[in-house]
């Protein structure tokens, strides 16, 4: 085993304004798929990497509780950070600096109510 994490969803209610949330935060473009019946939005990852998408579903319901999902936010965890409030969504914590071996993180909340964190080396 490679990675711990293999796949991971997060749950939203509404995957369109989810996916404009995330492709400005990201600054990519998300693509859209449906899995037995569920609508999806792939978020990029590279081939043989730990993937993931947003998903809406009846049994799914966005939360600030529980398991934390971290999002690479490359060398620019300010500017990434700026992105969130710019898509509607809400900054819970300035830049961490864990230390320079690990870099720093942040949290936000999302346009659905996920409190999701964001990750730099740096």
């Amino acid at each position: 085993m490679s990675n711990a994490l293999d796949w991971f969803e997060i749950p939203v209610v509404e995957l369109d304004r989810a996916m404009r949330f995330y492709e400005t935060l990201l600054q990519t473009t998300l693509r859209e798929e449906a899995f037995n019946g569920q609508r999806m939005a792939i978020l990029p990852y590279r081939d043989g990497g730990v993937g993931g998408a947003l998903i809406v579903g009846e049994q799914l319901v966005p939360s600030t509780q529980g398991t934390v999902v971290y999002l690479g936010a490359g060398e620019d965890l300010d500017g990434a950070l700026a992105r969130v409030a710019a898509a509607g969504g809400r900054a819970l914590s300035g830049k961490i600096h864990l230390s320079d071996a690990v870099g720093s993180i942040a949290f936000f909340m999302d346009t659905e109510g996920n409190r999701i964190g964001l990750h730099s080396p740096r």
